[in-house]
Parts: C-alpha cells; sequence; structure tokens
C-alpha cells in the first residue's frame, strides 16, 4: 500500500511541475479594480513613449463558502504527506517552457481559452489536494483493519484517476508526457515509473502476486501460465510437497516409494538412520534400512532366534541357519542328515534315548530291542548281570547292594 501511494504521489509531484511551468508561461491581460482600467498602451509611440512593465500574473485562487473546517493549503499538505509517506523514487524534471513570444502572438480569444483551461485545471488540482486530506484518515482506518463500506472506491484507484483526468487536462494545455508503455494490469499508460517483467510493461503498483495481491517490486518472482507469483505463495502452490512433513520442496528431491522427500526426511522407519549405499527395503509403504527390515520382518532361526538372510534349512516345523542344525545337546552336527526329535528340538540318537531314559545302563548304548526294566534303570537283556561274577541275571531273580545287582550265592559270600 505504502509503495503504491509513494509512486502515485511521484507521479503528482511530476504533474505539478508541468502544471506550474504552464501558469508561468501565461501572458499578461487587462485586469478590472474597483477604481478603474488599466490598460497596456501599444509600443508603437503613438500614446506614450514609456512601456508601462506587465503587471504580476497571481495564482487563481479558489473560491468558496466559508466554513468552519478550513483545509489545509496545498504546500502544507504535501508537505504533510511527503514526511508521512516515504517516497522511492524522485520525480523526473519537466522542462519549463521559457520561449514566450509564441503564446504572445496569440489571438485574445485564444489567450481566453488557455486561462480558462489553466483556471479549470487548476480547480481539480484544488479538488485533488482536498480528497488527499481525506485519503489519510481513509489510509489509517485501512491500516487499523477497519474495511471500508461496500461500493466505496478505494482510495489509491481514486487517485489514479485524479491522476489521468490531470494529466488529460495538460495535454489539452499543450503540455505532453510521454507514455513509456502501456500497463499489462490496467492497460493505461505509464508516465512515471515502469516495471519491465516477462516481456510487458506494469506500473509499480500493478506489478503484484497474482495469489496473494502484494506487490513484488525488486524481490525475485516466477511465472506461471503468464501470471506473476511470488516466491513464497508460487513454492506453496505449485512446489512437490514432502511427504514427511507436507513442506513444499525448494531444493533437492528424492523420489521414492512413487512419492516425494526432502533429503534429511527420508529415513529409516525403525531406528531413523539414513540409508547407505545398500539402499532400503520397503514394507507396507514404509521404508527400513537392511538390518531393521530384516529383524523385523525375514523369517527367524530355531535355533539362534535371529534373522535368516541366506540359506537355511527347513525342519521340525521350522527354519535353521546350517550351522544351528544340530544336536541340541552336545552341538555336534548330525551324520548323513539324520536326527531324532524330541520335544521339538533336534538330537543325535544317543542323547535322543538319553533324554528318553531309553539307554542301557550297562554300556551306555540306546536300547532298539527287548530291555529288562531294573532298580529304575533299563538293560540290555544281555548287560543284566551280576557285579561280582558278571553272571547274566536271566532268571529275574537279583539282590541289590549300593545300586549295583548281584546274583544270590555272591551276596551271600559278600554281605552274610
Amino acid at each position: 500500500m505504502n509503495s503504491s501511494l509513494g509512486c502515485n504521489l511521484s507521479e503528482l509531484d511530476r504533474l505539478l511541475l508541468e502544471l506550474n511551468a504552464v501558469q508561468h508561461s501565461t501572458p499578461s491581460f487587462a485586469t478590472e479594480a474597483s477604481s478603474g482600467t488599466q490598460r497596456l498602451t501599444p509600443e508603437n509611440g503613438l500614446s506614450s513613449s514609456v512601456k508601462a512593465p506587465p503587471p504580476k500574473l497571481e495564482k487563481p485562487k479558489r473560491l468558496a463558502a466559508p466554513r468552519e473546517d478550513v483545509r489545509p493549503s496545498m504546500e502544507s499538505l504535501l508537505t504533510e504527506l511527503e514526511t508521512s509517506v516515504p517516497v522511492s523514487v524522485a520525480a523526473p524534471s519537466v522542462p519549463v517552457i521559457s520561449d514566450m513570444s509564441e503564446i504572445q502572438e496569440d489571438t485574445p480569444e485564444a489567450q481566453q481559452q488557455a486561462r480558462i483551461s489553466a483556471s479549470s485545471a487548476t480547480r481539480e488540482l484544488d479538488e485533488l489536494m482536498a480528497s488527499l486530506s481525506d485519503f489519510k484518515v481513509q489510509s489509517n482506518i485501512m491500516a487499523q483493519g477497519k474495511s471500508s463500506p461496500s461500493g466505496v472506491q478505494k482510495p489509491a484507484n481514486k487517485l489514479d484517476n485524479m491522476l489521468g483526468s490531470l494529466q488529460s487536462d495538460l495535454n489539452k494545455l499543450g503540455v505532453q508526457t510521454v507514455a513509456k508503455g502501456v500497463c499489462g494490469a490496467c492497460k493505461k499508460p505509464i508516465a512515471g515509473q515502469v516495471v519491465t517483467a516477462m516481456g510487458r510493461t506494469w506500473h509499480p503498483e500493478h506489478f503484484v502476486c497474482t495469489h496473494c495481491q502484494e506487490e513484488i517490486g525488486s524481490r525475485n518472482f516466477f511465472e506461471r501460465d503468464g501470471q506473476p507469483y511470488c516466491e513464497k505463495d508460487y513454492h506453496s502452490l505449485f512446489s512437490p510437497r514432502c511427504y514427511y512433513c507436507n513442506g513444499p520442496i525448494l531444493d533437492r528431491v528424492v523420489t521414492a516409494l512413487d512419492r516425494t522427500w526432502h533429503p534429511e526426511h527420508f529415513f529409516c522407519a525403525q531406528c531413523g538412520s539414513f540409508f547407505g549405499p545398500e539402499g532400503f527395503h520397503e514394507k507396507e509403504g514404509k521404508a527400513y534400512c537392511r538390518k531393521d527390515y530384516f529383524d523385523m520382518f525375514a523369517p527367524k532361526c530355531g535355533g539362534c532366534t535371529r534373522a535368516i538372510l541366506e540359506n537355511y534349512i527347513s525342519a521340525l516345523n521350522s527354519l535353521w541357519h546350517p550351522e544351528c542344525f544340530v544336536c541340541r545337546e552336545c552341538f555336534i552336527p548330525f551324520v548323513n542328515g539324520s536326527f531324532f526329535e524330541h520335544e521339538g528340538q533336534p538330537y543325535c540318537e544317543a542323547h535322543y534315548h538319553e533324554r528318553r531314559g531309553s539307554l542301557c545302563s550297562g554300556c551306555q548304548k540306546p536300547i532298539t530291542g527287548r530291555c529288562i526294566t531294573a532298580m529304575a534303570k533299563k538293560f540290555h537283556p544281555e548287560h543284566f548281570v551280576c557285579a561280582f561274577c558278571l553272571k547274566q541275571l536271566n532268571k529275574g531273580t537279583f539282590k541289590e547292594q549300593n545300586d549295583k545287582p548281584y546274583c544270590q550265592n555272591c551276596f551271600v559270600k559278600l554281605f552274610s
């Protein structure tokens, strides 16, 4: 808003200079006073040899009915506006008409018409000054967040219209202003500052962001479908968004899992570490590092319970690392892949029978056929013998001493 007003005031300063030049270049005319009429005598020597100096032409004053609130003067109002509103660019200098010969040779009718036009332009200038005093109040109201009533023209647009009317009056007076182009927004000629962008020219206050309507000025901007956007709105509207933070991606981008990511936001969903040269693994739309992926989703070994990454053995309704599929008692690999199962675990033959209690207590070998059960132990029939004479106790009669079997004769000899 301040930038737009500053540009309009700069253009107003330039037009005031042009109007002032036209008023000073207008010739003197005979004026009638209350006491009589003063006339200029031609310089041909018929009436007098002394040439009277032309009276000074005072600036026309606006006559109005007396009012209680007196409008501030043009100079004080301009001074107040210049001190309250910064103007970024000085108004260009305008040449003043110094050659008065052509104007003095005009006919009285043309001179009278020029004076009427100058008075009309001055009157419009006074009206412009009066509206500017109200403009300051309206600007303060808008700065406080109070919106103007519907149907009331915005002060900036009203000032544009008045400046256009003043420029038109100057053109009628013969003061030509050279347009620097046609504004791409309002389609009006540009007489003051000009912005050149996208192959077109603009009033500085009309070169604004298409989305937020803020003046772009000297800031960076982006073009989209022939329309300018400020950097913030362009990225917010059109840049790809990060799947993790939903923010616009302004620089480098990572594309993975059919989504886009900030590089710093693409990491393992489990441990939060960034992915190395080995890449990542996907599960249910999430990215995982190799270690966490196999720890969480790979099959586990029945022996060590770690993830199986390569070769494995399938046995006992489980998967095993080859080095982990051994006897659970002696940890010796099985010969020819033959093993015995007890309570869901693999065993060699000896430890299988040991666990089941089917080892011969005499030879410590598995019992695969008939067996004799005595003293809470199992024996091969041929291995159930007297502990002293080593005769086979096949009749089923024996004596026990110190957890050892004895025949009747040896027991009597040794312990009677």
